[in-house]
């Protein structure tokens, strides 16, 4: 699969993908944009750093923190003790968490708390992981965000997560509901589905998704959100972008002309 060029930041997708993720709709300084410059790439050189030691046992989470996530573990049975029965029930959750008036550009919001975002609902892969992450985090269990790319495909983005059971990380996509096992049942890694491109396909066919197929796995990033630490970030909400706008309507109308840059996105440097 095609390595990655960037190590941190932006640019670890290439320069048109900077060049997408400097649009973002998310607001200037919001915890998705800061979260985004904080990005790792995976490649050989830093399989370690992400993977070179069991996952921790559990996440930092204080009890009480955050009354509203653990009201909605409460409500979903997110509160289970089991660890696949809880990864099972959060794919579940987040999958459904649908926007009022989603037909509507203008209707869309951006960012915002993870309890604002459970309140409106949301579509938008980046804050729907961000929500994922959170609550797995408040139900003791660490997590990470996983950046993924298609890196042969304009427009091709998407956020995932990990979640750690039994000193493992485990990937689930919490937008599609996909959770991503062996078949005996233990946890699968954004790493090892790389390395199984037969197992990403049989996904993909299964939940009728292209973004389990192994060209979306192309591009991999890492970034930590540790929710514990939730005064370090500012959670505004923002309005969709004219350019937003223009790609989503790209999108609506089945990519005519295929999946190229548009915009000039891959004219050069960020």
């Amino acid at each position: 699969m095609t390595r990655t060029t960037g190590v941190r930041g932006l640019g670890v997708f290439g320069p048109a993908y900077a060049n997408l993720f400097a649009r973002d709709p998310h607001a200037d300084g919001s915890v998705d944009r800061v979260l985004q410059a904080r990005m790792v790439c995976w490649s050989p050189a830093t399989h370690a750093r992400f993977y070179g030691r069991p996952a921790p046992a559990r996440s930092r989470y204080r009890a009480g923190s955050r009354p509203g996530l653990e009201r909605c573990l409460r409500a979903w049975g997110g509160d289970r003790r089991d660890d696949e029965p809880f990864v099972d029930a959060l794919a579940r959750f987040t999958s459904h968490l649908r926007p009022r008036g989603a037909d509507d550009p203008d209707a869309l919001r951006f960012g915002g708390t993870e309890e604002a975002i459970l309140r409106r609902g949301s579509d938008w892969c980046t804050d729907v992981a961000r929500v994922a992450a959170a609550l797995a985090q408040a139900a003791g269990r660490p997590a990470r965000l996983v950046a993924l790319a298609d890196l042969r495909r304009a427009y091709s983005g998407h956020m995932i997560v990990e979640v750690a059971r039994g000193r493992r990380w485990g990937a689930l996509d919490p937008l599609t509901g996909v959770v991503y096992r062996t078949a005996a049942g233990r946890p699968l890694s954004v790493a090892q589905l790389r390395r199984d491109p037969a197992r990403l396909r049989a996904y993909a066919r299964k939940y009728r998704t292209e973004l389990s197929a192994p060209a979306q796995f192309r591009g991999v990033a890492f970034v930590g959100y540790p929710i514990e630490r939730r005064a370090d970030f500012r959670y505004p909400v923002s309005r969709i972008s004219p350019y937003y706008r223009a790609v989503l309507a790209l999108a609506a109308d089945g990519w005519p002309g295929g999946r190229t840059w548009r915009f000039g996105e891959d004219a050069g440097p960020a």
